[in-house]
């Protein structure tokens, strides 16, 4: 008796578009939920070096919330490539300033496999806008409503 696995091909995926609104949603649930829709782990026919995920547009993702202090006390690091060169900054300035939404595409791109071309082309079939609009109304996107699927996806006051 001969078992094997199912694979899925390339040719074989069907992408599907959804639409998520970040208002007033914490930010790490947000991103583990983007990443496994991106990486196509929500699907039974998932195959880890196929990319079989889904299309993700996010809209408000300027009014998402960190929970606890950490909008302040979270320091994201980066360097410049100089000697010294390292800079630093909070959520809280991120989302006050000119690319609110790099607080979230940082998130999901920390939840993704490092340093591959498969991470990569993951990471351009997710669109993030910082107003309630986006402009992929015509690959007409399914809703989640994300906020009501579980109590701790909001920020309890």
């Amino acid at each position: 008796m001969k078992t094997t696995t199912a694979s899925l091909k390339p040719a074989e995926v069907e992408k599907k578009w959804i639409h998520i609104d970040a208002e007033g949603v914490v930010v790490g649930r947000l991103a583990t939920f983007i990443a496994n829709r991106l990486r196509g782990k929500h699907r039974p026919d998932y195959t880890p070096h196929v990319d079989c995920g889904d299309y993700v547009v996010v809209t408000n993702v300027d009014k998402v919330v960190f929970t606890g202090k950490k909008s302040t006390d979270k320091v994201y690091y980066r360097h410049t490539g100089h000697p010294g060169g390292i800079k630093s900054t909070t959520p809280e300035k991120v989302l006050g300033g000119r690319f609110p939404e790099r607080v979230l595409e940082k998130a999901v791109e920390r939840m993704l496999p490092k340093e591959s071309p498969l991470a990569r082309k993951q990471m351009t079939h997710l669109r993030l806008f910082a107003g309630a609009e986006h402009t992929h109304q015509a690959q007409s996107p399914a809703t989640i409503d994300f906020k009501s699927a579980s109590p701790k996806n909001t920020r309890s006051q």
